[in-house]
């Protein structure tokens, strides 16, 4: 397929497959899963059914900005008392306050993170090392059988001096910076760039 079949996507069936998506949509999906990641796996590990993990869990959202109301929004209410016999562990919430203490924990971990904007860029930067992006071409099963690519691979990049960018576009929202991010990364790729302008997936090492 040439280049200007990427231009006009979908000419040739691509958008058979929803998974064939823009590599900025694709990238902005990946730099969500890698926060989310980074929101559990730096989370608190014991489970909340657990004296421990209860206790770990009230901590969090009574010494933290928003603790209280995150705990609101999910319907507990309850005396002040009882939240101080929650937080040292002497008396064990009903199961329904329980998972929601869970819930107002992850929820404000989840806020905190992405109030974090410098943790965010520092963490994909790695000390200048940047991030290894995986790039996954489109499903071309879909794409007419003459105007198929069976030369396309999964590409690896290790990505620098974007990070800073694309979390700010990615907190924002803003498609176009992440779509001139994406154009930058694949540049990378020489005479091969414009078949990955497109794709099925991105992951990143991060």
């Amino acid at each position: 397929m040439s280049t200007d079949g990427w231009k006009n996507f979908g000419r040739y069936g691509a958008d058979r497959d929803p998974g064939n998506v823009h590599g900025k949509i694709a990238f902005g999906r990946a730099l969500e899963d890698a926060l989310e990641r980074m929101i559990v796996e730096g989370g608190i590990k014991s489970p909340p059914s657990t004296r421990r993990g209860l206790i770990a869990r009230m901590r969090y959202l009574m010494t933290h900005k928003g603790g209280t109301q995150a705990l609101a929004d999910t319907g507990i209410t309850v005396t002040p008392a009882t939240i101080r016999a929650w937080s040292k562990g002497t008396q064990r919430p009903r199961p329904a306050n329980l998972e929601a203490i869970d819930t107002a924990y992850w929820n404000l971990r989840a806020v905190n993170v992405l109030k974090n904007h410098a943790a965010l860029k520092a963490h994909f930067d790695n000390r200048g090392r940047g991030t290894k992006v995986e790039i996954h071409p489109i499903n071309q099963d879909v794409v007419d059988e003459p105007r198929r690519r069976d030369n396309l691979r999964i590409r690896s990049l290790q990505v620098r001096y974007v990070w800073a960018d694309a979390v700010d576009a990615l907190i924002t929202g803003d498609l176009d910076v992440l779509e001139g991010i994406w154009d930058d990364i694949i540049a990378d790729l020489d005479s091969d760039w414009g078949a990955y302008t497109y794709v099925s997936h991105i992951g990143l090492g991060a």
